[in-house]
């Protein structure tokens, strides 16, 4: 789950970037979705935390 959680954090990290670079709408949309990623990987980064360990 970590390794979700890591990969989530880092597509949403440059899809914020990258949408900063786009005009109108399509940027919004994609800074929409990169929100969407990283919010996603901290919510798995918190559900890894506290999940017991086998």
């Amino acid at each position: 789950m970590l390794i979700i959680a890591i990969l989530l954090l880092i597509v949403g990290l440059i899809g914020l970037i990258m949408s900063a670079m786009m005009f109108g709408d399509i940027g919004i949309a994609a800074a929409i979705g990169a929100l969407a990623a990283i919010l996603a990987g901290i919510g798995f980064f918190i559900v890894n935390k506290r999940l017991p360990k086998p």
